[in-house]
């Protein structure tokens, strides 16, 4: 199965346009957004645990990354509620579930093979916000010679200087919308933009992104 596997090519996708589609396990459903192999792949999704469901134990083998949406993700290492951000590495393997239910975005096998960091980053604490440009706040999430994964809030009614993003960049919003040249990106939308895009950014309203850039070179 291939959806927008073309790294090199922009990419826009309303999360909340689309369907819910079973996963192998009962009770587990996901969003597709980016998908590029079998049930075994390269993937971007939004997926949703209903109350008291689980998935079988299972190895990453090129990783996984996660940040929680909406109620609370478990597994052996914990409790993981809203607003949590978790990288597992490369041969790391869980039982995951959710006795409330719960809603995540995640990325499947897109870490490189050395990467051994496991990364626990609660979102929703101020200590580890810090100022970026005007109208921006930064939570450094990881970083790596390879990419760097935030979270940034942007004040109401801030544009941002023109930014260049030689290794592509990607967005997952969180709360609120954002414009650039090309158009405007609700509350649920992922973008990816190739290596080489360049961007302006406004915000009339404020919002919150995950951001992830620098992956998508080479």
């Amino acid at each position: 199965m291939q959806i927008h596997a073309d790294l090199t090519q922009p990419a826009i996708v309303d999360s909340a346009k689309l369907d819910w589609v079973p996963s192998p396990m009962a009770g587990v459903e996901r969003r597709m957004l980016e998908r590029d192999g079998g049930e075994v792949a390269r993937a971007t999704s939004l997926v949703r645990y209903a109350p008291g469901s689980a998935f079988s134990a299972h190895k990453h083998d090129m990783g996984e990354e996660f940040l929680v949406l909406d109620g609370v993700f478990s597994d052996e290492s914990g409790d993981f509620p809203k607003g949590m951000y978790v990288r597992n590495p490369p041969g790391s393997s869980h039982i995951p579930s959710s006795e409330p239910g719960a809603v995540i975005l995640v990325k499947l096998r897109q870490m490189q093979p050395d990467d051994a960091a496991f990364v626990r980053v609660n979102t929703l604490d101020p200590a580890g916000w810090q100022n970026g440009r005007t109208g921006e706040h930064i939570l450094p999430l990881f970083i790596s010679p390879d990419e760097e994964v935030v979270m940034l809030d942007w004040e109401r009614g801030a544009a941002l200087d023109m930014q260049e993003f030689p290794g592509g960049v990607e967005y997952f919003v969180v709360e609120g919308s954002f414009s650039d040249e090309a158009g405007r990106y609700d509350q649920g939308t992922w973008l990816r933009l190739p290596p080489g895009s360049r961007q302006r950014i406004s915000t009339p309203q404020g919002t919150r992104v995950w951001r992830k850039t620098g992956h998508l070179a080479g």
